[in-house]
């Protein structure tokens, strides 16, 4: 016996009117009440086997969500899955019954993160209550619905994991202990799905336990190993347009909690402004993310997103001069590993800021010209000359 679309529609207007959270205990409960007990043992388990998938949790995207390799589910269509384990996409056997189990789904994940996704607001990014960050989009603005989960992981990588998958060497691994040992503030670019928010919470894992993280956030993803976190996270409008907090109003307020280091999970619009701004006063040791192409590429984005700011170009150039000290570059493999890509120090040229690699993952990797700069940056911060030389910098 199968869940029929009646029965299952039963089921679901049962739920809904019921209210509360929906269990697996409350699934089976409405079923027995819907079937009203003429149902065999048997035929009731594979009944309840279906509704758990059609009604709790990401239904057939469970096995997929539940593997501790996966970092991406993707979903395109209802014959179309996609899985990303760290090493690129990979299509999957993972099917939906038809286009209307997929938006049901969509819809469903949508309303337990408490937001709204229908013909009148046919896309979503939320936060789920685990972590996991959603995206969706409902048709007509795509062909058929496509919803995009990024696994939230539980607990920051170590940097021993991030040398055993590849995204770090040993070297690159010593010269970032020497950068937050020096409290250099430091931007981690990189395109979308790069690993920037999963090496930043590593970064911070690292951070001495007596200082204070105040975290800003537009959605709740990091998660460092560290006993003194506070988290800002921003919040959309309402249905009424009221409500909205900015990254930017958020960055202002982290500034008045007294924090060691300021971290913006991902700098996207004039926030930049105030980042900078805060960097220059003190709070020195700051970080965040910004998705760009390379790091030749940061000047100039950092420019467009200063522009939002009100802020002009030569002053964003003379804030960030005196504000950022490295930029770590994030890549894709050939095989579609995450790996740190480049490791740049940022130095003033006449009026403009360029990044000069000091180390890279290159074919003739290692160390760049750039690496006597950064030997100096964190020996004027007082790092002990041995552990410089020890990370095969230069003194």
């Amino acid at each position: 016996m199968s869940l029929e679309p009646a029965l299952a529609e039963r089921v679901r207007r049962r739920l809904a009117e019921s209210g509360g959270r929906v269990t697996p205990a409350r699934v089976a409960a409405v079923l027995r009440t819907e079937t009203r007990g003429v149902v065999g043992d048997a035929a009731m388990l594979e009944l309840l086997r279906e509704a758990q998938s059609e009604f709790v949790g990401a239904g057939p995207l469970e096995p997929l969500l539940h593997d501790p390799a996966t970092t991406d589910v993707l979903v395109n269509a209802p014959d179309e899955v996609w899985v990303d384990r760290g090493s690129g996409l990979d299509r999957t056997e993972v099917r939906f019954e038809d286009e209307a189990a997929v938006r049901r789904l969509a819809q469903r994940l949508a309303a337990s993160a408490g937001r709204r996704l229908d013909d009148a607001r046919p896309w979503v990014d939320a936060t789920l209550a685990d972590g996991s960050r959603l995206h969706a989009v409902l048709p007509p603005i795509v062909a058929s619905t496509c919803l995009s989960l990024r696994v939230f992981r539980a607990r920051a990588f170590s940097f021993a994991e991030l040398i055993e998958l590849g995204t770090l060497t040993p070297q690159s691994a010593a010269l970032l202990r020497l950068l937050l040992d020096a409290r250099l503030a430091f931007l981690i670019t990189g395109g979308t799905g790069s690993g920037k928010t999963t090496l930043l919470a590593s970064l911070l894992s690292l951070v001495p336990p007596a200082e204070r993280l105040v975290l800003v956030e537009d959605a709740g993803e990091l998660r460092p190993e560290h006993p003194h976190v506070v988290r800002l996270v921003a919040r959309p409008a309402n249905v009424e347009g009221a409500g909205e907090v900015t990254l930017r109003d958020l960055v202002r307020q982290a500034l008045r909690m007294r924090p060691d280091r300021v971290v913006v999970g991902e700098v996207r619009g004039p926030e930049v402004v105030d980042l900078l701004t805060a960097l220059n006063t003190g709070h020195d040791g700051g970080c965040g993310t910004l998705h760009a192409n390379g790091p030749d590429e940061l000047p100039a984005r950092l420019e467009a997103l200063g522009a939002l700011g009100g802020l002009r170009a030569d002053a964003l150039h003379s804030q960030l001069a005196a504000a950022v000290q490295v930029a770590l570059h994030l890549i894709r493999g050939r095989s579609g590993q995450r790996m740190l890509g480049q490791i740049c120090v940022l130095e003033r040229h006449g009026e403009r800021v360029r990044p000069t690699a000091a180390w890279s993952a290159s074919a003739d990797g290692g160390l760049q010209p750039g690496a006597d700069r950064l030997a100096e940056l964190v020996r004027l911060r007082g790092v002990d000359p041995v552990r410089i030389r020890a990370a095969g910098l230069s003194v």
